[in-house]
């Protein structure tokens, strides 16, 4: 399979992903006090949210690119 391709397809399955879950949740670990020797911390939760218009757009694009991939000389 050829680079442009494989490119596609990866596009192909993060967009569909994208549309899937709609947001990506993580941890974050911040010094809550930080006074001399004593050090707090806390673990906060953070969510980043994906407009579907991401998603749409990347797999409209994978799927070009596949098509472009597939398209060159066969050989």
């Amino acid at each position: 399979m050829k680079p442009l391709a494989i490119a596609g397809l990866l596009l192909i399955v993060l967009g569909v992903a994208a549309l899937a879950y709609q947001q990506i949740s993580y941890t974050s670990r911040e010094t809550v006090i930080d006074v001399g020797p004593i050090k707090a911390t806390a673990d906060r939760e953070k969510t980043v949210a994906l407009p579907p218009v991401i998603g749409a757009a990347t797999v409209g694009i994978g799927v070009i690119l596949l098509f472009l991939g597939r398209r060159g000389k066969k050989g």
